[in-house]
């Protein structure tokens, strides 16, 4: 059950991360929450499989502060790198004489 409550945590970290990194129109809406969810997930049983309590306080500090920092540094590397890239093809398609399908 608690794993549940985590992975809805690591969510919504990831949606605050979402609307929090710029560039936002340049990625899903999706992305984020995505990203926040397998994070918290993975990193909870992770611990639990190390021996930390599930009703310990840590094993939720640490899989909610990595469902939160992941993402958003996530999306901070990939906008604008989905940027670049869209600019990278859009002078390629935009040059006389490309054929478009």
């Amino acid at each position: 059950m608690e794993l549940i409550f985590v992975v809805v945590g690591g969510a919504i970290l990831g949606l605050a991360a979402q609307f929090v990194v710029p560039l936002r129109h340049l990625r899903g809406v999706a992305v984020g929450p995505a990203i926040g969810a397998a994070v918290a997930a993975v990193v909870w049983v992770a611990l639990t499989w190390l021996g930390w309590a599930w009703d310990g306080g840590w094993i939720w500090v640490v899989s909610l502060v990595l469902a939160a920092l992941v993402p958003a540094a996530v999306l901070y590397v990939l906008s604008p790198r989905r940027e670049r890239a869209d600019a990278a093809i859009f002078e390629r398609l935009s040059r006389p004489g490309v054929v478009r399908a």
